[in-house]
């Protein structure tokens, strides 16, 4: 008997431990501080009315039925100071401007990238985390900082699963929730706040509404965990967007049966010029615009019904209603088109050496143009005629540029079961969905990569979505962009991008396993194995960022699943397995970072000497 006694009280004790270890880094979360910058700018890329227009419009997301003003009313989980002060969520790596005040389009004040938007149907209004709260950075360097808009968050937000280091987003924000339902002085806080004069009389069904909320949020990190969907822990700056994108739409909103490992994260890319690009997607796997933000749309959070109440499928006319603002959307896209790519501030990060970058605008043409140079269709051979430049994007297959396969593999390979839908394969021909390099024939809806299925599904809610906005036949052409298809192909391979602005999107690599633009011209044996993110520092000679260890930050391992820092390799040898040009010298890969630092810049080029190239020889290939 007393061994037992004496085993229960280790048990207990072992509990209460991990219980307190639990609470601590709930109320302590790993994270870096969060240093106001001694100095601050914005690079002449748009107009400030543009740059509101991006960072506020609405997409019609929610995280899962979260409302704006809740979000406001949060309060930490051991103090009364608020969860949506500027300066705690900069701490989760989400951006503001020390200067900032509220205004019509960011009534709370809140970081880039967290909109408002009143829901249709209910009038509330919800929190709404739009494209650019992942698609804006900054960059620190002497204390000043330089905001990069379109280019690459290094945030701590999609992570769901739990885990002792915590410092995510999503969990911290939970945990806010669970105290301020269950301690009875935080919610009486909380609902005097939300509901002012009416807090006696829908104090209950706030209480009611807010736990369903919750629940939501926290079904979702036992769902993730005790699947063991994200095993591939992303820390800051990356997510596995098409894998979670895929699990919300085929497993949440469909199938359990769905579910997919997901542990391919990448970074996030930039978006200045994208709307030249013919294909876009890392994978270059999708064509049209409007599609592509709608994907993105459902895969952050937009309300979406796939089956009725009882489980059967929706009829063909009524598919598929959703959250998604097309309207929004569209204002979102066509601002984009002003965004110019950054331009290198020398007063902040230092003179560019001409002669150098003269020199690597010479090795720039020998060694990288012929993947990564813009290269505009003649008017013929675009998809869509009307858009002037239509630039030509080379995917290149893994077996060349040999790079971590994860997401061109889980793309390419996983399958997902659709059948609940009742499709027919007559109405998928109605649909405006053009599929690239597959063999014809009926589709498999027992077994659909995730491409196709994506495909099929934006399009009923992009037709729904148009017709709920009125929005007719020749502006859904302008909608879409260029009256484009949804077009689709699967590739096993990754986009070569135009390298305009690549200065200021480390790290670099779809998986962001590369700090520098040097190491990345360097043989993979001289590149970091592991390194620290999460911090903005930035090294203006390697043109990266700054790897050394700090408080709240993410070890990046190159030996985990997904985060291989190997491919685009140059290195002496033959071609192939991702060794992609001959070793460059180290004076050679200097200029070459000089000379990406001022690429397509209109003040730089002209100045630079003319430098013949010499021919592209991309080397033997070995049996």
């Amino acid at each position: 008997m007393r061994s037992l006694r004496c085993a229960l009280l280790g048990l207990l004790s072992l509990a209460v431990l991990a219980a307190g270890a639990g609470l601590y880094f709930v109320a302590y979360p790993n994270l870096p501080d969060y240093e106001t910058p001694k100095g601050f700018r914005y690079l002449d890329q748009w107009s400030e009315a543009d740059r509101h227009v991006f960072y506020y419009t609405p997409q019609g997301t929610q995280v899962k039925g979260l409302e704006y003003d809740w979000f406001r009313a949060l309060e930490l989980p051991f103090s009364q100071e608020k969860f949506a002060a500027p300066n705690y969520l900069a701490r989760f790596g989400f951006l503001i401007d020390p200067r900032q005040q509220a205004t019509a389009q960011n009534p709370g004040n809140l970081p880039v990238g967290f909109a408002r938007h009143e829901d249709d149907e209910t009038g509330r209004a919800y929190l709404d985390i739009t494209c650019a709260s992942c698609h804006t950075g900054e960059l620190r360097y002497n204390g000043q900082a330089i905001r990069i808009d379109g280019g690459a968050a290094m945030h701590s937000l999609a992570s769901t699963v739990p885990t002792v280091r915590g410092g995510s987003f999503g969990q911290a924000l939970g945990m806010s929730m669970a105290f301020t339902y269950y301690n009875p002085l935080k919610f009486r806080r909380f609902a005097h706040e939300v509901l002012g004069v009416n807090d006696e009389r829908d104090r209950d069904q706030l209480r009611h509404d807010f736990k369903q909320v919750l629940d939501r949020l926290l079904g979702t990190a036992y769902n993730d965990w005790h699947r063991g969907l994200y095993p591939t822990e992303e820390g800051f700056g990356r997510t596995d967007a098409f894998g979670r994108i895929a699990n919300t739409v085929f497993g949440d909103a469909l199938d359990p049966t769905n579910y997919r490992i997901a542990n391919a994260p990448v970074s996030y890319p930039q978006l200045w010029d994208i709307w030249k690009f013919d294909w876009v997607q890392w994978n270059g796997s999708a064509m049209q615009p409007m599609a592509r933000n709608i994907g993105e749309a459902l895969g952050v959070g937009a309300r979406m019904q796939l089956l009725q109440e009882n489980g059967q499928p929706v009829p063909e006319a009524g598919r598929y209603a959703s959250g998604v603002r097309v309207r929004d959307l569209h204002t979102l896209e066509t601002t984009l088109m002003r965004l110019a790519p950054p331009r290198w501030p020398e007063e902040v990060l230092g003179k560019i050496d001409l002669e150098q970058a003269s020199l690597g605008r010479a090795l720039y043409g020998e060694n990288c143009a012929y993947c990564h140079e813009a290269t505009p269709k003649p008017v013929d051979k675009r998809f869509a005629p009307d858009r002037d430049p239509e630039w030509r994007m080379r995917v290149v297959p893994i077996s060349i540029v040999g790079t971590d396969p994860n997401t061109a593999d889980n793309i390419a390979d996983h399958r997902f079961d659709l059948t609940r839908l009742g499709w027919t394969q007559g109405e998928l021909d109605r649909l405006d969905v053009r599929l690239y390099g597959t063999s014809s024939g009926p589709l498999d809806l027992s077994s659909v990569s995730s491409a196709k299925g994506l495909a099929y599904i934006t399009a009923y809610v992009e037709d729904r979505a148009y017709r709920d906005a009125g929005i007719g036949p020749q502006e859904r052409a302008d909608f879409n962009g260029y009256g484009l298809p949804i077009g689709v192909q699967e590739l096993r391979g990754y986009k070569a991008r135009p390298l305009d602005g690549i200065w200021a999107t480390p790290p670099f690599l779809h998986n962001g396993s590369v700090p520098t633009l040097f190491q990345l011209l360097s043989p993979v044996a001289e590149r970091q194995k592991t390194f620290w993110v999460g911090s903005r520092e930035y090294d203006p000679k390697h043109a990266g960022i700054r790897t050394e260890r700090f408080k709240g930050g993410f070890l990046f391992d190159t030996s985990t699943t997904g985060n291989s820092n190997r491919g685009h390799e140059f290195r002496a040898g033959c071609r192939g397995e991702g060794v992609i040009g001959r070793a460059l010298a180290p004076h050679e890969r200097w200029a070459l970072v000089e000379y990406l630092k001022v690429l397509g810049d209109p003040r730089i080029e002209p100045l630079l000497e003319e430098l013949p190239p010499r021919p592209y020889n991309p080397g033997r290939t070995c049996p």
